[in-house]
């Protein structure tokens, strides 16, 4: 098994309308001229968490940080004009947390972050701020671990 270093949070970039999963990314990636879907994971709009990519291939979902990473793709991000919005749902939400809680325990120590929040990354994805959002879900990183502190 690869050594994991960190979970990285990303969207699709489609509207709130389009609800599209592993299928569709895996063919859109196949057309770039990729072996496979570039992420490991993706969450649809219903919360339902679709594998793309086994954990133990690396993946092609942030340049320069795939080696040691697991991509996690969220559907939606852009309102219906392009633009990026934090218009995910609950559902996901839930899935997302119940999916990190998960991989961090399988992947210590594993840090949690956005797309955007890497070095390097001049991106709006995942469109939201993850460190915010963990930091409300009562889950927070010490000295590169990751703490859990209430299902």
């Amino acid at each position: 098994m690869r050594e994991i270093k960190r979970l990285i949070v990303h969207c699709s970039a489609t509207p709130p309308a389009r609800d599209i999963g592993v299928k569709e990314i895996r063919k859109w990636h196949k057309r770039r001229g990729w072996r496979d879907i570039g992420y490991h994971y993706v969450i649809r709009r219903d919360g339902v968490c679709e594998t793309g990519r086994p954990v133990q291939v690396i993946g092609a979902h942030a340049h320069g940080f795939n080696r040691n990473s697991i991509g996690i793709c969220l559907v939606g991000g852009v309102d219906a004009r392009g633009r990026p919005r934090d218009n995910f749902t609950d559902a996901q939400y839930r899935t997302l947390l119940h999916l990190l809680k998960f991989l961090v325990v399988s992947h210590r120590p594993a840090e949690i972050r956005g797309h955007r929040d890497l070095p390097g990354v001049d991106k709006a994805c995942p469109c939201f701020d993850v460190a915010d959002w963990l930091e409300a879900q009562a889950i927070r990183e010490e000295s590169g671990r990751v703490a859990l502190e209430r299902e």
